[in-house]
């Protein structure tokens, strides 16, 4: 306010004088009317510092007041806009955290998946190593059954054909003396035992 005050008189007076040294010099050349016109002058000169003076006198509280509130609102406005950069800053910073938080998240879960799928291979393959090894001892069991039993029949076989022949061959050959003297050699070893 007081610096508007210091203005406005410095102003006005610059003002008054610049209209007034144009009329003053033009005032020498004698003219009868000159003395009124430096009176009409004078008069105009005065309502317009009188008006001047009233308008600063009534205008500048609310300018002054109008500007002191535009002052405060852009101060209030930058205030919030501190306050809004200040709370988007710390919004980024969480959602940077939180990304950054997400993403070691993925690569452990990435490793952790990794880490699984390498066990679960190994535990197939062991499984596949050990179902073709029961598979081979089963196939070995089976093959061992299969030429025991091939065996025996073969056995089986030699020893009914065996039979067989031998009695053929003692139906031929076999006669009645033969088999009172295998009687008596089987009693006497009978009766030698007991």
């Amino acid at each position: 306010m007081k610096d508007l005050k210091r203005l406005l008189i410095p102003a006005a007076t610059v003002m008054l004088l610049a209209i007034a040294l144009p009329a003053l010099a033009s005032g020498g050349e004698g003219h009868a009317d000159s003395g009124k016109l430096m009176t009409d002058f004078f008069w105009r000169m005065l309502n317009f510092a009188v008006t001047f003076g009233i308008l600063a006198y009534f205008l500048t509280k609310p300018l002054r007041n109008g500007l002191a509130g535009r002052r405060e609102g852009i101060a209030k406005s930058l205030e919030e806009a501190e306050a809004a950069k200040a709370a988007a800053e710390a919004k980024f910073a969480e959602y940077d955290a939180k990304l950054n938080r997400a993403e070691a998240e993925i690569d452990a879960i990435a490793a952790e998946i990794k880490l699984e799928g390498e066990k679960e291979r190994e535990r197939i393959i062991a499984q596949a190593k050990e179902m073709a090894e029961k598979i081979r001892v089963e196939a070995e069991r089976s093959a061992d059954f299969e030429v025991a039993r091939a065996q025996a029949e073969l056995r089986a076989e030699a020893a009914r054909l065996a039979v067989s022949l031998a009695q053929e061959l003692l139906e031929k050959s076999f006669t009645a003396q033969d088999q009172s003297r295998l009687l008596d050699e089987y009693m006497k070893k009978v009766g030698e035992l007991h």
